[in-house]
């Protein structure tokens, strides 16, 4: 070659590079997503390698910490205990999920939005490491004050031209933002939810390490079905709760489709007063449903109760209306509607003083198609009554179970996990989140589909339970 041929190939070369460099530029200025979008978070992340291994790192230390926490507890447990088995195992459950509570706490919003829906299901993690899980519902540290109103005023303009006054104090602290009581220029009560901070970034992050996990998971075992989706149904849910205007059009879905049924209640949404970041809705007054349990779990006879008798009793009867309301709001979402609040955990209910159930937080919602509401109905109806072949094809009619099934493999699985339904005074005695369980490990042997509606279902269904 010549120098005039080499010098024009190291140009092209050159070009080449710039170009190659040009392009990474690109990729490094692309924003985050605002919509989950499984591909773009990938090429988001695949440019900031040292923000996934530090988030690694992170998640990994704080899990093995736990393992040596849970190990020491566990080890102190059994030779200082000296109840019997049951209870000993009881207290270890218990403690167990206690650490694991302080270490979803820890790793933040996304693990501990994870360890609350872990707590409404008893029947898959068992009922005491559940109820050392529910304090993720009431028991998350608030951000400063400062930075809310911040973020306030960024959305929604100057303060004093928004609200006449607002609370200094959250009243509550959720996994994804907190609540201020406030007063509006018009004189109206409101809650006012703000947003965390840098929200967005830490949950999709959190999600596409959940993916990678996945993926490995996937070819350790081998598995034909693509356990990525999994990831992407999540990330899809929680990053659509980040957008604080499709909850206020949730809420607004959900108060029209069941302004009908006078014992529900619904807060209204007020538009001009919410943006991405900030919803405003009307305030409601209602008892919680665990300050409820509280107070009916004294003991009338007990003389050193705090509450007086007359209390107690007016907790119970109130309880057990809330209890009636709750079934028959549970099934007229599910089998008139179909349309389903999918976290309907205590935080999210209140008991008003007009007898009332109401219902707050809509950033996920379940929307059924009228086939799959017959089809649940049937499958409800079929686990009452215990016939699994008809429940296989209930599921076959919701789009569980996967065409080119064995129905009766499936079925026989079904009656060895379930067993014959015991009747007690000619009522059969089934506890739902028990058989939702048998159920989840059958569909799991026999690689059966999840639709995202079922799978809210399953988790609004067993919650309400």
């Amino acid at each position: 070659l010549t120098g005039i041929e080499l010098f024009v190939a190291d140009l092209k070369a050159l070009e080449a590079y710039v170009g190659y460099f040009y392009y990474l530029s690109k990729l490094w200025a692309r924003p985050l997503p605002e919509v989950y979008d499984p591909q773009e978070v990938a090429d988001y992340f695949s440019c900031r390698p040292h923000v996934v291994a530090l988030r690694l790192i992170e998640v990994v230390g704080s899990f093995a910490s736990a393992a040596i926490r849970i190990r020491t507890s566990g080890i102190r447990t059994v030779y200082m205990s000296n109840v019997d088995n049951d209870v000993d195992r009881n207290i270890s459950q218990y403690k167990f999920g206690m650490v694991l509570k302080q270490t979803m706490l820890n790793l933040g919003p996304t693990f501990i939005k994870v360890g609350q829906s872990l707590a409404t299901r008893p029947d898959i993690i068992g009922s005491e490491i559940s109820k050392a899980l529910s304090g993720l519902h009431d028991q998350i540290p608030p951000f400063p004050r400062s930075v809310a109103m911040r973020i306030i005023e960024e959305e929604l303009g100057p303060l004093e031209a928004c609200f006449s006054s607002i609370s200094e104090e959250p009243v509550a602290a959720a996994s994804f933002g907190q609540v201020y009581r406030g007063t509006t220029l018009d004189g109206f009560d409101v809650a006012v939810k703000v947003q965390r901070p840098n929200l967005r970034h830490i949950v999709v992050r959190d999600i596409y390490l959940l993916r990678l996990g996945l993926k490995l998971l996937q070819k350790v075992t081998k598995r034909k079905s693509d356990l990525r989706l999994y990831a992407d149904e999540l990330g899809k849910g929680l990053v659509g709760e980040l957008d604080y205007t499709l909850e206020a059009a949730n809420a607004l879905e959900f108060m029209e489709a069941h302004s009908a049924f006078t014992f529900i209640q619904v807060p209204k949404a007020l538009p001009h007063l919410t943006r991405k970041r900030v919803l405003t809705m009307e305030w409601m007054d209602g008892d919680n449903p665990n300050d409820l349990i509280s107070i009916s779990n004294e003991e009338l006879i007990d003389h050193g109760s705090k509450y007086p008798p007359s209390q107690i009793r007016d907790a119970r009867r109130r309880l057990l209306d809330l209890v009636n309301s709750g079934v028959e709001a549970a099934l007229v979402q599910l089998l008139e509607t179909g349309l389903l609040h999918a976290d309907p955990h205590p935080g999210n209910l209140r008991y008003t003083s007009s007898g009332q159930i109401g219902f707050l937080d809509f950033g996920l919602l379940c929307r059924m198609e009228k086939k799959h509401q017959f089809a649940m109905l049937a499958s409800i109806l079929h686990i009452v009554y215990g016939d699994w072949a008809s429940l296989v094809h209930a599921l076959s009619d919701m789009d569980v179970v996967r065409p080119g099934t064995s129905i009766q493999r499936v079925t026989m699985d079904l009656e060895d996990a379930l067993g014959e339904v015991e009747f007690k005074d000619g009522i059969p005695d089934v506890k739902f989140s028990r058989v939702l369980g048998k159920i989840w490990s059958v569909a799991l042997k026999h690689h059966m589909r999840m639709p995202p509606y079922y799978t809210l279902v399953l988790r609004s269904l067993a919650s309400l339970e």
